[in-house]
């Protein structure tokens, strides 16, 4: 896979053999797998044929296929002598449904609010706590080979990160009620908690990025489980084993060293036709993620909710259709929900989903 934390100039040329040592990743197996399965996506969309050579580049150096234009290269795009647009904007265009399209990208930072430590901050992050486990280096709890040679440590961490542990908190069902009300076309995200799913986004909505706890399988005989059939022994802290072949069961969670899943490239048809991306909650890090936020169509609105600019919000140029609302991530939702006017239906949806508070009372 190639979920890597990157800088703008990195290729696969880039790559050194250590780092691919380390991940577990080939140039010649993991690389032509993922062509492969880029390729039978592309077999099924006409228009980007002919842009194949040019959008597979995106798959091995996203930083270089945003520099080379990204989509607006094939999907066009442009810009006029506008006004720089406000979050005042944005609001008025989803409540009167100019925005009918509309992608969202998250990562950690929505989940923080519900309990659950992000990966890479300072002291706090799970990177920063995981010395219990006796690890080489904290990246090799989720790397695929450290994983067949020592897998209880990511169970150990599994346990605690495992659906119905924690609960959705307002920025979910903020994602929920643009669902319910038709205006979101999809929503891509970093997260492996599975809040989205528990807050009612359905599961065709979601381009679960790096994988998910609802499905597992079989380390050995490939054979197919759905995630509850792991949760008592996830919970006793024994490592589930397969009755058929007694190998291994390993929840659907994107490791090192393992294939993007096939459904990270719904981009290819998402992205060209979205009228609006809202990133937010997170650090625009990891690869090749992160840079589905340079590949919007340049006439696309973005909106950022984050506590830091990030990605082509803090490097790129900026454009007249690029909002950021920086602060607390519930916050700024807050603020957008109050713009639009729906901070009773979203209460009524929170009650619904089981979250009793109000949404003044969220915690910022």
């Amino acid at each position: 896979m190639l979920y890597l934390k990157t800088g703008l100039n990195v290729c696969r040329c880039c790559f050194t053999e250590k780092s691919l040592w380390r991940r577990g990743l080939s140039t010649t197996e993991n690389l032509s797998r993922t062509n492969l399965a880029h390729q039978k996506i592309l077999s099924h969309i006409p228009h980007a044929q002919k842009g194949a050579v040019f959008l597979s580049q995106f798959l091995y150096c996203p930083a270089a296929f945003i520099r080379r234009g990204g989509v607006r290269g094939l999907f066009g795009g442009g810009r006029g002598n506008i006004r720089q647009q406000t979050l005042e904007d944005i609001a008025e265009n989803i409540r009167e449904r100019k925005f009918k399209r509309i992608v969202v990208m998250a990562g950690a930072g929505i989940s923080t609010p519900s309990g659950i430590p992000d990966f890479r901050s300072p002291g706090s992050g799970l990177y920063d706590n995981l010395q219990q486990y006796n690890l080489p280096y904290a990246e090799a709890i989720f790397e695929i080979n450290y994983f067949h040679h020592n897998p209880n440590p990511f169970f150990a961490l599994a346990k605690e990160l495992y659906p119905g542990n924690y609960q959705p908190n307002l920025t979910h069902y903020f994602i929920r009620l643009l669902h319910d009300k038709g205006q979101l076309l999809r929503m891509y995200t970093q997260n492996i908690d599975g809040l989205e799913r528990m807050a009612g986004i359905p599961p065709k909505m979601l381009v679960e990025a790096h994988g998910t706890f609802a499905t597992a399988t079989c380390t050995v005989c490939r054979r197919d489980y759905k995630g509850e059939e792991l949760r008592n022994d996830i919970m006793e802290g024994t490592i589930p084993k397969c009755p058929t072949c007694k190998g291994i069961i390993k929840p659907d969670i994107v490791f090192f060293g393992e294939e993007l899943p096939q459904q990270f490239f719904t981009y290819l048809t998402d992205f060209p036709i979205a009228d609006l991306l809202i990133v937010m909650g997170t650090s625009l890090e990891v690869e090749p993620f992160a840079s589905l936020a340079g590949a919007m169509r340049g006439s696309v609105s973005r909106l950022l909710i984050n506590r830091d600019l990030v990605g082509p919000f803090a490097w790129g140029s900026q454009r007249h259709n690029d909002v950021a609302e920086l602060g607390d991530v519930v916050s700024g939702v807050k603020k957008l929900v109050e713009l639009l006017g729906w901070k009773q239906e979203l209460e009524a949806l929170m009650n619904v989903g089981g979250d009793k508070t109000s949404v003044n009372n969220q915690e910022e």
